[in-house]
């Protein structure tokens, strides 16, 4: 009889993963994963790699999907066409090899690869691949694929693809340690925020776990707190009509304070006892280096009085000439420059708008009622703002605002605000209570809720369906990622021009309607995309609309997504280009 595969090697993590994609229910997940994590002899840097990976972080750039293919294709001795095919049908990059590359031989000998720890095998062997040329690569998935199970390549190559979802948030996660190791929920989830920022090691795993109580706010507190999210508010109607509705779903119009929603990145400003500043991302990334403006923030007498600090808020793309946030196709612009130039900077200038105060001068504020953070957070911002006597202050001030109050007496005027929101720019409204505390995540511990986006209704359009391509996952096998098109009356005749995709909005019904009059229509073939002749029309929805000189349509549209099915409406009845140029403020 073999011995059995030493904990937390590839072949054991395989077996939990397979574990919890067949599990049942957000408690029995957390039961299996912590059986995995009680098991003796678990190393901590294989517990690290492992709640690291199941938690949806990935390795970047190690296998790209073209090279995947190739491996693929060179240990089937499949054809380029035929392997695509299978994944198509298959709808799963990972899963198709494991299905077309798994050994039969019941022979099998046991796998070096297999029995790896796992963070040997990352951190020695997969992390290495970024540094090899493709074909070392792919003679490197072949050689691992070779004598390993189908769930343990399933398992090896989901962990090079990315994508280990199984139905466990973040939150569930951060439950089941809780339950196991009685730390208090907050101070977990705060540690995990700090865990998932960075390469797991053995020892961020001991300090995750720690049952060692913090001597104060900054001893577990060191980088950003876990974001306070908030919950839509779905009200129809006019503005009066809605105006009824939030006074009876939230009570007094005195007990709430609004801010502009506005469209930008979420993020965090971090700066310690040393003055080193931090910008962390909603996704938990560390995004400082996209935005080195901010350093300027760090200049300025009030920073010895207000170390550590702690903000919460908005960056956006910033009109200084206007004082108002320019679209977010500008902010676009600056994302994923590790280190924008200058030129750049002052092309694309962004400042971060300043929503609440989480922490100042070692002193944890969210426990504190909004109010009193709103308190300190006009005086901390109000001191960082104030530049020095510099050449061009006026044209380059600081770039930190303080998100407004929106004034308004009663629910109603509010409500004819909200309405005009785009003028801002911005997406509708946020509503804080101004007793409530800066909660985590979703919080509900009220009935009335303690945050609240108030989003504007979305733009509308009648779009005509033109590409399809199948989709992923369950939905393998059906068409259900779309590409529309609207009458481009810029010529004569017109022509339909495409300008927006969208995948979500139908139900599981619609979408096997819409893939029967796809697969009937087909016209062309571009890769994975097919064309098909124009014949359905849907209304898509959508937040916002920008001029795009990337787009044959010359626009861009924001979160796009599909309202309905209109057969009542014939193709010729879409909506025209001209309309679309309308929508732009």
């Amino acid at each position: 009889m073999s011995r059995p595969w030493p904990p937390g090697s590839l072949a054991d993590f395989s077996e939990l993963f397979l574990k919890l994609d067949q599990s049942q229910g957000v408690h029995e997940k957390q039961k299996t994963l912590l059986a995995f994590l009680k098991q003796d002899g678990l190393a901590n840097k294989d517990a690290a790699w492992a709640l690291w990976l199941l938690a949806g972080e990935r390795l970047k750039r190690t296998v790209a999907p073209t090279l995947f293919r190739k491996a693929i294709g060179e240990a089937t001795h499949l054809e380029p066409w035929l392997v695509e095919e299978c994944y198509q049908s298959v709808g799963d990059l990972a899963e198709t090899s494991a299905l077309l590359v798994t050994c039969s031989d019941t022979r099998r000998t046991p796998s070096n690869y297999a029995a790896k720890g796992l963070a040997d095998l990352i951190e020695e062997d997969l992390l290495t691949l970024r540094g090899l040329e493709p074909d070392e690569v792919c003679h490197w998935m072949m050689a691992a694929w070779k004598w390993l199970t189908a769930p343990q390549v399933f398992c090896l190559n989901k962990i090079l693809t990315g994508g280990l979802r199984l139905g466990l948030s973040r939150q569930g996660l951060v439950q089941a340690l809780a339950d196991r190791l009685t730390i208090a929920k907050p101070l977990l989830a705060q540690r995990m925020l700090i865990f998932l920022s960075q390469q797991p090691t053995a020892e961020s795993y001991r300090v995750l776990v720690s049952q060692e109580e913090p001597s104060d706010f900054e001893a577990y507190m060191p980088g950003p707190a876990p974001f306070f999210l908030a919950q839509s508010l779905s009200i129809l109607g006019d503005p009066l009509e809605q105006a009824v509705k939030c006074e009876q779903k939230l009570g007094p119009f005195a007990n709430w304070a609004a801010e502009w929603k506005w469209d930008g990145i979420r993020a965090q400003l971090v700066v310690d006892a040393a003055g080193q500043l931090q910008v962390w991302s909603r996704g938990e990334e560390l995004v400082t280096e996209q935005f080195p403006e901010l350093e300027q923030l760090l200049s300025g007498p009030a920073w010895p009085q207000s170390l550590p600090l702690k903000l919460d808020g908005e960056i956006l793309a910033w009109d200084g000439p206007n004082q108002r946030p320019r679209p977010f196709s500008d902010l676009q612009k600056r994302l994923g420059r590790r280190r924008p130039s200058k030129a750049m900077q002052n092309s694309h200038p962004v400042v971060f708008m300043a929503y609440d105060l989480l922490g100042l001068a070692g002193r944890d504020w969210r426990a504190e009622p909004f109010s009193a953070r709103r308190a300190g957070l006009v005086s901390v911002v109000t001191s960082l703002a104030c530049s020095e006597a510099q050449p061009n202050a006026e044209r380059f001030p600081k770039p930190i605002r303080l998100s407004p109050i929106v004034a308004a007496d009663n629910w109603a005027e509010l409500a004819q605000l909200q309405a005009r929101a785009r003028e801002q720019p911005a997406e509708g409204l946020m509503l804080k209570r101004w007793d409530a505390a800066y909660g985590q995540g979703r919080t509900k511990e009220t009935p009335q809720g303690e945050l609240w986006k108030w989003k504007l209704a979305p733009l509308t359009v009648d779009a005509v369906l033109v590409y399809a391509q199948r989709g992923h996952g369950r939905r393998a096998g059906l068409y259900t990622d779309y590409g529309f098109a609207v009458w481009d009356d810029r010529q004569d005749p017109a022509v339909l021009v495409p300008f927006a995709k969208a995948y979500s909005g139908l139900t599981d019904a619609e979408i096997k309607k819409v893939d029967q009059v796809i697969r009937k229509t087909i016209e062309d073939k571009f890769g994975p995309v097919r064309q098909v002749s124009p014949s359905l029309v849907m209304e898509l929805g959508f937040e916002a609309i920008m001029v795009s000189s990337r787009h044959k349509s010359g626009l861009a549209v924001r979160f796009p997504r599909i309202l309905r099915l209109r057969p009542d409406k014939t193709i010729e009845q879409a909506d025209r280009l001209s309309s679309l140029r309308a929508m732009l403020l």
